[in-house]
């Protein structure tokens, strides 16, 4: 579990193609099991807010320090 807390640091050209992977999971589940997904979507929004504004929060943050 070491490997999770090891530093690196990517640029958002590194992380394009991750993201777009991710989407296009995310799009194929939603395709496949819309119905279940949409008793779901209320929990879902929710967690989705939560996480932006941690990730903006860590982002705002690491842009400070390195300034």
């Amino acid at each position: 579990m070491k490997f999770l807390y090891q530093k690196t640091t990517w640029t958002n050209l590194q992380l394009i193609p991750l993201k777009l992977c991710i989407a296009a999971a995310y799009l194929i589940v939603g395709m496949y099991f819309h119905e279940i997904i949409h008793s779901f979507q209320i929990p879902v929004i929710i967690v989705f807010i939560l996480t932006l504004i941690y990730t903006l929060y860590l982002w705002i943050t690491k842009i400070k320090n390195e300034n």
